[in-house]
């Protein structure tokens, strides 16, 4: 009777003892858990504005130089911290419950189907991320996106195989008349001189196929269609002086890759003296040289269209000797 009394408080001991070490184990975990959810958290308030620049713009183009383009950027980085905000959470979820829920026997660990607080919990808050985000897209879309009636300064963007034409208007829509014009070569790269500090509309047309109007500094592109379509939209202002390339962003040929300008961004002052010279006939060359300013552009140069040489029918070779 004492050996069985003895073995019964022996037995009774390790199964009091076992709860203890276990739900230190649970507050170690737990604790785990929250140093690794804080120190993400603090990872990201010490960085705070800088943290896109710290990350390399999380993939998007940083140096924009419109009031547009740091809105674009401003909103790419909010959703990257909601995204990572997010991801962080789900990861300590996953961790806290691989090491709070490993198998230490054979008795399933507490369920929690049909339990309606969770199942609420995880169903709206989804719903809720998806809502803000897309709220702040809405705004910020429909800014980027908004023109005005009386813009500073009318520009338009004609484009076709493979370069560029640039008419600054007296007004806006079809109707209005040009005061200057700036047409692209295959030996000059087309030049186009806008202010800084005045709001710039832009009209765009296609005379033959779909060309893409995209400025990298910018963050901002739009498709130049032919016939009709006037694709239209505005900058409130450019901010930083200089020389920007320009591209076509959509294949629209053989010489696609080579369908380049440049962007040069000046003074209101001189922008008002380039356009009087271009008024008074001078060309682009010899209005830029007027406000100080390259006449040529200095970011791209103009494709070799191998014009100077006979080489589809050298002059040297017989007809139909070949070559």
């Amino acid at each position: 009777m004492v050996a069985r009394s003895s073995e019964v408080r022996q037995s009774a001991v390790r199964h009091s003892a076992s709860p203890g070490v276990g739900g230190r184990r649970r507050r170690g975990a737990g604790r785990l858990a929250g140093l690794g959810l804080g120190g993400a958290a603090l990872l990201v308030l010490l960085t705070g504005c800088d943290v896109g620049k710290t990350f390399g713009g999380f993939g998007w183009p940083q140096g924009g130089i419109t009031p547009e383009s740091h809105r674009m950027y401003d909103l790419w980085i909010a959703s990257c911290i909601a995204a990572l905000a997010v991801g962080v959470f789900v990861w300590g979820l996953i961790f806290w419950c691989v090491v709070r829920y490993r198998k230490r026997g054979n008795d399933l660990p507490v369920q929690t189907r049909y339990n309606m607080p969770m199942e609420f919990l995880y169903t709206i808050a989804p719903i809720l991320i998806v809502s803000v985000l897309f709220y702040y897209t809405a705004v910020v879309q429909t800014d980027v996106t908004k023109t005005t009636k009386n813009p500073d300064v009318t520009v338009e963007v004609v484009a076709f195989k493979w370069n560029w034409q640039f008419n600054y208007r007296d007004g806006q829509g079809k109707d209005a008349n040009t005061v200057a014009s700036v047409l692209g070569t295959s030996e000059v790269i087309p030049i186009l001189v806008l202010p800084t500090g005045r709001s710039v509309r832009f009209e765009e047309t296609s005379k033959d196929v779909v060309h893409s109007f995209w400025v990298p500094e910018m963050l901002f592109k739009r498709d130049v269609m032919p016939g009709n379509i006037r694709n239209v939209f505005e900058v409130s202002s450019l901010d930083a002086e200089g020389a920007y390339v320009g591209r076509c962003a959509e294949l629209c040929g053989s010489y696609h890759a080579f369908m380049n300008f440049e962007l040069r961004v000046v003074s209101p002052q001189q922008y008002d003296q380039f356009l009087a010279a271009k008024r008074d006939g001078k060309s682009t060359q010899e209005a830029l040289t007027a406000i100080g300013e390259d006449p040529y552009a200095s970011t791209t140069k103009p494709f070799n269209t191998r014009r100077d040489t006979a080489n589809f029918n050298p002059d040297d070779v017989a007809a139909g000797a070949g070559s």
